[in-house]
């Protein structure tokens, strides 16, 4: 395979990080979207095509190359890996258009996200009841991302004047600068504040400066592989098995729980930073499934 530049090395790597962290893709998947775009900048590279300048026809031209050689299993991966790719470097402003955009994929089957069980989620929050700085910093992490819903993006990204204790309020900014006001629920208040307290937080920071809201060991921002290695040393110790759970499962979970207790998917839309409601109704496939066990185990006449 051909050598590709380090600008495109680079955004692969964030690209397949960001399938770890924020999108919970377990690492079998990540290795074969690996194999997959290293072979297409290997191709890209041998054509003498850059990020900037490969096309659409360019990428059509490839995949018909691919689709000879390889089941149809293998290269349909192979373009939702490049489609991947593509929107994300679109989406952080590395790219101007996505040149994949255009291309035709067959449909396949809606993958519904996982979200732990209530009990489960209180499990692993309370299993967080230190009192040492890294521990309170955990449970102000692990309780926001449940209670709000937020990206892990979003998260890392909080700053300290984002929270307004007097309105219960949290100004969180998500894809494309957009932003939006979630409440702060009352364990979510409680962590923050015992983070933000003397012992807590300050601790972290030491002699630095920032004023991002959440810090890592060094005093610096805490990065989304920071949290990802958060979110799993939590999970080990409260027995959650670690496949199970990434830091956008919280995001999932928080999402199904109001479902299931009657929210209304245009709140649910709000809080989570949906620009369609289309995105939002995935989890009320969720939930459906959630009521037709509920429905089954309790109905007198569900299987007669």
């Amino acid at each position: 395979m051909a050598a590709f530049s380090t600008r495109t090395e680079r955004s692969l790597e964030e690209y397949l990080q960001w399938l770890t962290v924020e999108k919970g893709r377990s690492r079998a998947t990540v290795d074969a979207y690996r194999r997959d775009l290293t072979r297409l900048a290997s191709w890209m590279a041998e054509s003498e095509l850059d990020l900037a300048h490969v096309s659409a026809g360019d990428l059509e031209r490839y995949f018909d190359l691919l689709r000879g050689p390889r089941s149809p299993g293998t290269a349909a991966r192979a373009l939702s890996a490049a489609r991947g790719w593509f929107g994300f470097l679109v989406e952080e402003g590395q790219l101007a258009q996505d040149p994949s955009s255009r291309l035709k994929s067959s449909r396949r089957a809606r993958t519904l996200p996982k979200p732990l069980g209530e009990a489960e989620m209180a499990r692993l929050l309370d299993a967080v009841d230190g009192s040492d700085p890294i521990d309170r910093r955990d449970r102000a992490l692990l309780e926001l991302l449940y209670g709000t819903g937020a990206r892990v993006s979003e998260v890392v990204g909080l700053s300290l004047e984002d929270l307004d204790f007097d309105e219960e309020l949290i100004l969180v900014t998500g894809k494309g600068s957009r932003q939006r006001l979630v409440p702060m629920g009352a364990g979510l208040r409680t962590a923050l504040g015992r983070y933000l307290e003397p012992g807590g937080r300050r601790e972290l920071l030491g002699g630095g400066r920032t004023m991002r809201l959440f810090l890592n060991a060094r005093g610096g921002p805490l990065t989304r592989q920071g949290v990802d290695l958060v979110v799993r040393r939590r999970a080990l110790a409260a027995s959650i098995p670690r496949a199970r759970v990434s830091a956008h499962v919280f995001r999932h979970s928080c999402a199904t729980h109001m479902l299931d207790h009657g929210a209304d998917i245009r709140v649910v839309q709000e809080l989570l930073g949906h620009a369609s409601i289309a995105t939002t109704q995935i989890y009320t496939a969720v939930s459906v499934g959630s009521l037709q066990r509920e429905y089954g185990l309790a109905h007198p006449r569900a299987h007669e």
